[in-house]
C-alpha cells in the first residue's frame, strides 16, 4: 500500500506578490494563489519596500487561508511549512517568513528556507516532470540577472551576475523613458513587435570579454535615455516621441538586452561544458528571448528547460526545492532570519 504524500505549504513574499502554494513530496500542485501588488505600485514606475510590505502584512493571511481552501485541507494536514527568506526585500521577507515560523510553531510542523532564485530554477524541473540537475541556471527577473552552475538542487555555484542594475531594471526603467506603463518587461515586449530593433546601436556590455560571465545594464539604460533626449537636453518626459520612434527604440533596447542574456549563457554552457539549461524569472517570459535561447540551445545540442509563463513571474509553487531540503535533513530552526541581499551559494 502506498504511504500517503507529504504535503508542503511554501510562502513567498520577497518583493511584491504575496503568494501561497501546497505541494506534495512527489510533485503535485495541490493549489496555487498569487496576491500581485501591481496596481499598488503603478503610479510610482517601480516598486516602493515600504508599499510593498505593508500589502504583504495584509495579504498573507487571506492568501494562506485561499490556498488551503482550495486545496480542500485543514493546517494539521500540512506536514512542513517552507518560505523563502532570500533574497529580497526586508520588509517583504520579514512578513512570509514571520507567518512561516508562527505556523511552524502553533502547530510543530518542520520548517524548510529557501533561497527565491534557486526556486526560479526549480520551477523548470517542476514544469518538465524531468530531472534537469546538473544544469547551467539562468535567473533573469526585475531584482535579479544571474548564471549558476546547479549540480543539485541543493548545490548552486554562482558563476556570475549583473554589476548594477538587473534586466527587469533596466526595462521598468527604459518603459519609464518611453511613457510605457508599469511593469516595463510586457510593455516593451509588446511595443516591440512594431519596431525595429536595428534603429538604435545600443551599446551590449562585456560581448566581446567571452570569459567574463557578468553582465551590466546601467550603460545600455543611459544609453537608450541620451537617444531620446539627444545632447544637452536633460527632461526625457519633456521629448514628443512618435509611435514608431517609441516602438523602434523599444525593439533596439530589448534585442541588446537579449544579445547579452544569450550571449553570457552561451558561454557559461562552454565554461561548464553541461549540456542542460534551465531558465526562470520574470523576464524569462519575454518571447523574443525564448526564441533566442531556444536557437542557441538548439545550435549547442543543449537540452533546455524554461518555467511556464505563469511561473516565470514570483510564484509560491517553485518553493517545492523545498521537497529536496526536506529530504535532505535540511531543516531551519525557528530563529530563522532573512537574508536580503544575494549570497555566493
Amino acid at each position: 500500500m502506498a504511504r500517503p504524500s507529504l504535503k508542503f505549504l511554501t510562502l513567498e513574499s520577497t518583493c511584491d506578490e504575496t503568494a501561497a502554494a501546497i505541494v506534495t513530496d512527489d510533485l503535485q500542485v495541490l493549489a496555487s494563489v498569487v496576491a500581485s501588488q501591481e496596481k499598488l505600485h503603478r503610479q510610482y514606475n517601480g516598486v516602493v519596500p515600504e508599499i510593498a510590505a505593508r500589502a504583504h502584512l495584509e495579504r498573507v493571511l487571506p492568501v494562506i487561508d485561499e490556498t488551503l481552501r482550495r486545496a480542500g485541507l485543514t493546517w494539521e494536514a500540512i506536514d512542513c511549512v517552507a518560505v523563502a527568506h532570500t533574497p529580497g526585500l526586508v520588509g517583504s521577507l520579514l512578513v512570509g517568513v514571520s507567518a512561516a515560523k508562527t505556523i511552524a510553531f502553533v502547530f510543530d510542523k518542520p520548517l524548510v528556507a529557501v533561497n527565491h532564485l534557486h526556486g526560479h530554477i526549480y520551477a523548470c524541473r517542476l514544469a518538465s516532470g524531468m530531472e534537469v540537475f546538473p544544469c547551467v541556471g539562468l535567473v533573469v527577473s526585475g531584482g535579479h540577472t544571474h548564471l549558476y552552475r546547479c549540480a543539485a538542487p541543493s548545490d548552486f555555484e554562482l558563476l556570475g551576475g549583473t554589476i548594477d542594475d538587473a534586466a527587469g531594471e533596466a526595462f521598468d526603467k527604459v518603459a519609464t523613458m518611453l511613457g510605457l506603463p508599469f511593469p516595463g518587461g510586457p510593455a516593451i515586449s509588446r511595443i516591440s513587435n512594431d519596431g525595429d530593433p536595428n534603429a538604435y546601436s545600443f551599446p551590449r556590455s562585456f560581448l566581446k570579454d567571452a570569459d567574463r560571465l557578468e553582465f551590466s545594464f546601467s550603460g545600455l539604460k543611459t544609453a537608450v535615455r541620451y537617444a531620446i533626449t539627444g545632447p544637452g537636453k536633460k527632461d526625457v518626459q519633456a521629448v514628443k516621441l512618435s509611435s514608431q520612434q517609441v516602438a523602434d527604440l523599444a525593439a533596439s533596447f530589448q534585442e541588446a538586452v537579449v544579445d547579452c542574456l544569450v550571449a553570457k549563457t552561451k558561454a557559461a554552457l562552454k565554461v561548464t561544458n553541461l549540456k542542460t539549461l534551465c531558465v526562470g524569472g520574470g523576464v524569462a517570459a519575454n518571447p523574443r528571448l525564448r526564441s533566442r535561447l531556444a536557437s542557441m540551445a538548439e545550435s549547442l545540442g543543449v537540452t533546455w528547460h524554461i518555467a511556464p509563463v505563469e511561473l516565470c513571474t514570483d510564484n509560491a509553487v517553485m518553493g517545492a526545492i523545498a521537497v529536496e531540503q526536506f529530504r535532505a535533513g535540511a531543516l531551519a530552526p525557528l530563529e530563522l532570519d532573512v537574508r536580503p541581499g544575494l549570497v555566493r551559494n
